[in-house]
């Protein structure tokens, strides 16, 4: 089951989040900045979610992008977002505490 809302919001089995930061993705956190300042994966940048719209152009569509929130859920909107924005190599982390394991 759990697979079913992993795959549901875009956080799939198949993203191998170690060889895209290896290509050099950026993690973007859509968690609000108090959020954010609370704990974080290292070298992620805060883009909260409601100004992710206004700051798309800020991003390079040549790295993959790995979004993450504090459940999964406001990243599988960002992926949306940037997917809608023309990025294509976009993936949800899910959430930061779980990102941040994988990404050590």
């Amino acid at each position: 089951m759990m697979g079913f809302f992993r795959n549901l919001l875009g956080a799939g089995p198949d993203a191998n989040i170690e060889q895209l930061l290896k290509k050099g993705a950026t993690i973007i956190d859509v968690r609000t900045e108090g959020e954010f300042n609370s704990g974080h994966v290292r070298g992620s940048m805060n883009i909260p979610l409601d100004k992710l719209q206004k700051n798309v152009s800020k991003l390079k569509k040549d790295k993959p992008i790995i979004t993450c929130c504090a459940s999964g859920i406001r990243s599988a909107t960002a992926k949306k977002i940037l997917k809608n924005s023309g990025f294509t190599d976009v993936y949800n982390g899910g959430s930061w505490t779980n990102l941040q394991r994988r990404a050590s």
